[in-house]
């Protein structure tokens, strides 16, 4: 069981953090894109998808990966967000994301895949607003931005 008085830490991925980081990409999307074939997804998937990205994880008060963000930065845009479905709800994500890098003053970007209902919702709790939309092979998304006010 997760406390709600979580103490988290967001740092830097190291080398030794990619193998676990891969196994919560891969068990979170097969997990949550229920309407994607679950054979499309492999544990490679998150070295070839984060090719020159800079990742950062989030631990909980005992050293246990929670959960990881990706970020492209020369676009300032959030390319991942991934928390395991245990420690989903408890500030994971919200920690993460209000650790990158400037993020009082940036105006990062993301894309959040439609059908995933409940990311939409915090992402728009944590003050994205929906500034476009497109299609990807998981399905349609919606392009969100930071907005100058936010909610927390």
């Amino acid at each position: 069981m997760i406390s709600r008085s979580e103490t988290w830490t967001i740092r830097p991925a190291r080398e030794q953090d990619m193998p676990p980081l891969a196994e919560i990409y891969l068990r979170v999307r097969r997990e949550t894109f229920l309407w994607v074939d679950p054979g499309r997804f492999s544990l490679e998937d998150l070295a070839i998808h984060t090719t020159g990205e800079r990742l950062f994880v989030c631990e909980d008060g005992h050293g246990m990966i929670a959960g990881f963000a990706a970020i492209w930065e020369p676009d300032d845009f959030i390319h991942m967000l991934y928390i395991l479905p245990a420690f989903q709800g408890h500030g994971a994500g919200k920690a993460l994301l209000t650790a990158l890098p400037d993020w009082k003053s940036r105006r990062y970007r993301l894309k959040c895949l439609v059908k995933n209902t409940r990311a939409m919702a915090f992402y728009q709790a944590m003050g994205f607003e929906i500034i476009g939309d497109g299609a990807s092979a998981e399905g349609d998304y919606k392009e969100m931005r930071l907005g100058n006010s936010r909610s927390f």
